[in-house]
């Protein structure tokens, strides 16, 4: 079985979206039919968002933690615990490509690292213009990038174990999962194939991460 996972804090405006995405993708052709499981973890949410979870046929879990670590943490537990043998995770403001767990599994890696695109500028207001020039002229979206984006990773159940699974960090638990992957040898397919469509939008529900990252790229340069 496949599992995926996503973490969401209330996300009511574009869980939808994510996961209809999500479904489409787990009915790819070249994936033979394989079962895939997806759950949410619904981490402390106050909004709809579980209401408009519970209109698909996936697996919700609340968790009181405000902690994205811990909520893919439990997430890949759960995925596990039901004979996942690959595990892939994006986030719930992002919409991932019908051939994202296609393009992942076709790699024949242990761990897949793929990239974002952002949907949109236009959260940015005046900023909008130089906060995309400033991030595409330091993002790599191509073949061999060394980016690292919990909305779009997937990597074998063993491998996932081997290292330990996720730490409880409100922000950089996938990048801390994968230095210790590369650390214990483990074949990283550094690739732009499974592709993501993620927010734009300079605030999410984490003080840093891609939002702070695109946030900052906005501001004026005061040098």
């Amino acid at each position: 079985m496949i599992g995926i996972c996503i973490p969401a804090h209330n996300e009511e405006a574009l869980i939808a979206a994510c996961l209809h995405s999500v479904a489409v993708a787990a009915q790819h052709p070249d994936l033979a039919a394989e079962a895939v499981q997806v759950v949410v973890m619904l981490d402390s949410c106050s909004d709809g968002t579980a209401a408009i979870v519970a209109r698909w046929p996936f697996v919700a879990l609340a968790i009181d933690a405000h902690n994205v670590g811990r909520a893919r943490a439990a997430g890949a537990r759960h995925l596990l615990q039901h004979q996942a043998r690959w595990l892939a995770f994006t986030d719930a403001d992002t919409c991932v490509a019908p051939d994202w767990l296609a393009a992942q599994l076709s790699l024949g890696a242990d761990v897949v690292c793929g990239t974002v695109e952002v949907d949109s500028w236009d959260a940015h207001g005046c900023h909008a213009q130089a906060a995309r020039s400033q991030f595409e002229s330091s993002y790599q979206d191509r073949d061999g990038h060394r980016h690292v984006h919990g909305a779009n990773l997937g990597l074998s159940a063993r491998s996932y174990q081997q290292a330990g699974g996720f730490d409880a960090m409100e922000c950089g638990e996938d990048q801390a999962l994968v230095d210790r992957l590369a650390a214990l040898g483990a074949q990283i397919a550094w690739s732009a194939s499974p592709r993501v469509l993620t927010s734009g939008r300079p605030f999410s529900r984490v003080e840093h991460g891609f939002a702070g990252a695109i946030r900052q790229a906005s501001q004026p340069d005061m040098h």
